[in-house]
Formats: structure tokens, C-alpha cells, sequence
């Protein structure tokens, strides 16, 4: 994991800065601190102290991720060239503030879905920005959720376009498959839930189901005894204001697009000290 978070921090390095930083003043060794800006859940600063570590950078002390943070709050004490700390600060505060925002997202949510379902999962998409998902999914675990698919190649699932394709849910989930890989179906009706139960789903995805269709397809689930044989999702439009609703579903996961595509960012700001 080390190696490829490297990987892309270099491609995000030669993106900055293609032919180094063209504002040339004298180099000296100088401290910085980084500073939080707003109220959350930091994410982040593992990433960063690798990104520092390239750039020879000493992080001199730091907060830990998923740490609560507040306004003013000093997150990392740095030690360097003046040159690389400039060169290196734009992108450090680019992540934090977005893995940060994606926490603290992700951390009011399972909060507020847990109060009323403690065993729920709350899970990521992979509505994620690209180039950027494996950052944007580890601020999802940091927050307290679960990363869900990291790509095409972790999970069989079934969408409403592989299914349109095959002409039918039955011979959609004909599909081949491996011991090693779960099959997850998505659906649109409580029907089609239970015939996808029936088909032997691993996971059925109740996709942009209101509550009272959610309750209604988990007791006809229950009433065939299909219940116990299945992972039942929620996803679709889920936000910190409605989560709760649905956990209350006896639902085993909700997804939500929502903590990676609309998650607030939280600012931060790097002041070097004279």
C-alpha cells in the first residue's frame, strides 16, 4: 500500500509542478506547522508524512488520523528546506482537506445510523474522484465506514444495466461465478428482491427505495424465510438527514455516493514560523 500511495503522490508531484517551482527565492532550513480551519475528524496524515518523507521533510510531531479536531488546532509541526515546504504545501493541504471532509462525513453518519441500528455498516461507492479513490476510500475507513468495492474487480454485482443487457434478472444472474466472490443484485422493486434472494444473491442492493419500501421488501424477505440467507444494502441518495431512517430498517449496509462526491471539505492552512 506504501508503495502505491508513493506512486501517486509522485504522479501528483510532476502534475504540480511539471518543471519544479519556477518561484525561485533563497532556500533556508525553516519550521512550519499545519493548521485546522474547521471542526471534524482528521484524515490525512498518513499520507502526508509520506509526501513529506519524499520531499525530506522532518515531521516533527503530528495529531493521528481519525483524531477530533477544532479550529486552531496545531495537526503537524514540520522541519525543512524552505523550498520544499513550498513546493510540497498546496498538495499536503489538498488532502487533508479533502480526506478530512470525507471523515467527518463519513463519521457523522455512522453515528447517526448507529444510534438507531448498532450493528449497521455504512459504507463508500465508487462515486470517487478519479485518480484520487484510494485516498477518498481511506478517509471513508478512517471516518468509521467501510470502503465497500475499491474496484470492477473486488465484487460480482449486478446493476440495472447488466441486467437490462441480459434481458432478465434470472439470466443476468447466470453470470460466472467464483467461490472467492460474493454476487450482489441490484434492485428496484421489492419483486425483484425477493427474486433475487431466490436466485441465490449473496447481497441484495435496495437501490433508491424509500423507507416504507425498504421495511416492506426485509419483512416479505422474512416471511419466506429468505431473510437470514441474505446481506440486505440500502443505497440511493442517502445523506446525514435521512440515514437514520434507514438504518432503522433492519438493514445490514447503506452505501451513500454521498460522503465521497458531496462531503464538505475542511480547510487547513500551512504557516511557516519566522
Amino acid at each position: 500500500m506504501k508503495a502505491l500511495i508513493k506512486k501517486k503522490l509522485l504522479e501528483f508531484l510532476e502534475e504540480d509542478m511539471p518543471y519544479g517551482d519556477v518561484t525561485a527565492i533563497p532556500t533556508k532550513d525553516v519550521e512550519a506547522v499545519i493548521v485546522s480551519k474547521g471542526e471534524g475528524v482528521l484524515a490525512g496524515v498518513g499520507v502526508v508524512k509520506i509526501l513529506f518523507d519524499l520531499a525530506e521533510i522532518v515531521v516533527m510531531e503530528s495529531k493521528k488520523d481519525g483524531e477530533p479536531i477544532k479550529p486552531g488546532d496545531v495537526v503537524m509541526r514540520l522541519r525543512g528546506k524552505s523550498d520544499s515546504i513550498l513546493a510540497t504545501e498546496r498538495l499536503a493541504i489538498n488532502i487533508l482537506m479533502r480526506m478530512s471532509g470525507i471523515a467527518t462525513a463519513t463519521a457523522k453518519m455512522v453515528e447517526r445510523a448507529r444510534r438507531v441500528n448498532p450493528k449497521v455498516v455504512v459504507a463508500a461507492t465508487r462515486k470517487t474522484t478519479p485518480g484520487f479513490r484510494i485516498f477518498e476510500k481511506m478517509a471513508v475507513e478512517i471516518g468509521g465506514g467501510d470502503a465497500h468495492r475499491f474496484s470492477l474487480s473486488d465484487c460480482l454485482m449486478l446493476k440495472d444495466n447488466h441486467i437490462a443487457v441480459a434481458g432478465s434478472l434470472e439470466r443476468a444472474m447466470k453470470v460466472k461465478r467464483s467461490f472467492t466472490k460474493k454476487l450482489e443484485v441490484e434492485v428496484g422493486s421489492v419483486g425483484d428482491a425477493i427474486k433475487a434472494a431466490e436466485f441465490g444473491a449473496d447481497i441484495i442492493m435496495l437501490d433508491n427505495f424509500t423507507p416504507e419500501m425498504v421495511a416492506e421488501a426485509v419483512e416479505e424477505l422474512r416471511r419466506r424465510g429468505l431473510r437470514e440467507k441474505v446481506i440486505i444494502e440500502v443505497s440511493g441518495s442517502v445523506t446525514p438527514e435521512n440515514v437514520a431512517e434507514f438504518a432503522a430498517m433492519d438493514v445490514d449496509v447503506i452505501s451513500s455516493g454521498y460522503i465521497t462526491h458531496s462531503a464538505p471539505a475542511l480547510d487547513f492552512s500551512l504557516r511557516v514560523l519566522q
